[in-house]
């Protein structure tokens, strides 16, 4: 199972690359894995600041919706349009083409209470 040890992560199972204030999400290859076939990504709330750990979105799989959780305090600043028309390429390059949202971080701090890679295997079992 594939766990870059460049990416944070949640324990909700998002990813968070960050590059300077901004943060590239998505959801790990454990959970859309758990998922099972994505059909549906949902974020309704661009260009709007959300609190860390709240709803920013949804992804529906065949057999289940589950919600998405921000990892960072900060605004969505833009979503992966191309998974509009291929909802699939979260589940063939969640950690690449399959990424979610970019987010302006507004609270640097909150980094530290993300996981590294050992962190995150370890809550998962891997």
């Amino acid at each position: 199972m594939s766990i870059p040890a460049e990416l944070k992560y949640t324990k909700d199972h998002e990813w968070i690359r960050i590059d300077g204030d901004t943060a590239t999400v998505g959801i790990t290859h454990f959970a859309q894995g758990e998922l099972g076939d994505i059909v549906y990504v949902e974020v309704e709330t661009v260009d709007e600041t959300l609190d860390k750990d709240e709803v920013f979105g949804t992804v529906e799989a065949v057999k289940t919706v589950s919600d998405l959780f921000l990892p960072l305090t900060g605004e969505i600043v833009e979503f992966n349009e191309a998974l509009e028309d291929d909802p699939e390429l979260v589940n063939k390059d969640p950690y690449g083409e399959g990424w979610m949202i970019k987010l302006k971080i507004a609270n640097t701090e909150e980094v530290e209470d993300l996981l590294d890679a050992d962190g995150y295997a370890s809550i998962i079992g891997a």
